[in-house]
């Protein structure tokens, strides 16, 4: 598998490609023309064709996010 110029590693690729598959199946329209009938490999197929776009949160904007869900 080949990685798209924007992503660092296989481990940020299937994160991407599972929340795009995510979208998929709650009913956004696929970004490419596919035979598949699979939202993982749609989504694979998006993300591997740069189609998604993808924001990298700094630890700061995690750990905000954490404090709002635990309430300190």
């Amino acid at each position: 598998m080949e990685l798209p110029q924007n992503l660092d590693s296989k481990f940020r690729f299937i994160l991407v490609a599972a929340r795009r598959a995510r979208q998929l199946q709650a009913g956004a329209k696929p970004l490419v023309q596919t035979p598949s009938k699979r939202m993982t490999r749609v989504a694979q197929q998006e993300v591997g064709a740069g189609l998604v776009p993808i924001e990298f949160v700094g630890l700061s904007a995690m750990e905000k996010t954490q404090k709002k869900k635990t309430g300190k």
